[in-house]
């Protein structure tokens, strides 16, 4: 992979965002660039990442929505900003990073040595030797949501949820990201629901072979998150719709 841009959606994190560790980072990988993208912050997120980008050398982008646009909005803008420069692999990391940037070039080799994988998916799987800091009730609803994400997609997917992607850069991928996504919780599995989907019209080889689930080292569940347990009964409806959309009632190809 000679160049990987990383999207990162940032909604007020001017105290969380570790401006430091992602600059340190670009500077010692200059193929990986970022793209830190600003959904409408009401504090001081603007200006920090834009300062982070006028300190970068050229290896870190801020683009700025005009409003509260979503997590999910913010990724898709973001990923369609990136895709103008045409990289070799491109992904999204959660603001927080609460998988470690050093996650990134795993990623990245991942990608490198199996030619045959177009996505790679963070995985917090709680093994001895790995440090997967989670709070138990948020672990256990996770575990339902994605046993019922799994079921949506017919995927034997573990984690659908972890915010570490990275994808290569293939037509398939790309349009994955075209058009905004209907759900504002669930646009992960929205992802692989579109991916799906087109493997199911065009003869594609089955989408689990091209997708590699890596149980991270590290993850921790930082504090501030924005994601409430209450969120889950929102997600339960939104996962409905999208097995309705790209399952049940798949149109044609947009």
């Amino acid at each position: 992979m000679a160049r990987t841009t990383i999207v990162v959606p940032c909604f007020n994190e001017e105290k969380r965002l570790d401006h430091e560790a992602i600059l340190a980072f670009a500077d010692e990988h200059p193929d990986v660039r970022f793209l830190l993208v600003d959904d409408g912050s009401t504090d001081g997120t603007r200006a920090l990442i834009e300062s982070m980008a006028n300190a970068s050398r050229d290896r870190i982008t801020a683009v700025v929505l005009d409003r509260n646009r979503g997590k999910a909005e913010a990724v898709r803008r973001g990923v369609e900003a990136a895709l103008a420069d045409k990289p070799d692999a491109f992904g999204y990391w959660d603001a927080d990073l609460s998988t470690p940037l050093a996650e990134i070039p795993v990623f990245i080799s991942l990608l490198a040595q199996r030619p045959g994988i177009d996505v790679v998916m963070g995985s917090r799987v709680k093994l001895l030797g790995r440090e997967i800091e989670r709070r138990p009730m948020r672990h256990y609803a996770g575990r339902i949501f994605a046993t019922a994400a799994s079921a949506v997609l017919s995927l034997p997917v573990y984690d659908t949820q972890c915010g570490a992607k990275l994808f290569r850069s293939t037509p398939t991928t790309r349009w994955a990201f075209e058009q905004p996504f209907q759900s504002r919780w669930l646009f992960d599995v929205e992802i692989l629901a579109r991916l799906t989907l087109l493997d199911r019209r065009e003869g594609a080889h089955a989408m689990a072979d091209r997708i590699y689930e890596h149980p991270l080292t590290e993850w921790k569940d930082v504090a501030g998150s924005k994601v409430r347990l209450r969120d889950f009964a929102k997600a339960v409806g939104e996962l409905g719709r999208i097995a309705w959309r790209y399952r049940w009632c798949a149109g044609t190809r947009q």
